[in-house]
């Protein structure tokens, strides 16, 4: 089951809207560009369980 969740980019600040694959597990990471500004993100994405709350952190990649 996939979800969207929001992000903000760890180069511009803008925010982004990425997909959350939520069978994939409650912590995941992977690298996405940012939709404005182009640059990689790693995004670290941890999902509560029980409420499907998901929470976003990024970080410069590279």
């Amino acid at each position: 089951m996939q979800t969207t969740a929001e992000y903000y980019c760890a180069y511009c600040g803008e925010e982004n809207l990425t997909f959350v694959d939520l069978s994939a597990g409650g912590q995941q990471s992977y690298i996405e560009d940012c939709q404005v500004c182009c640059r990689p993100n790693i995004l670290y994405i941890r999902i509560d369980e029980d409420t499907l709350d998901i929470e976003i952190d990024t970080e410069y990649e590279g």
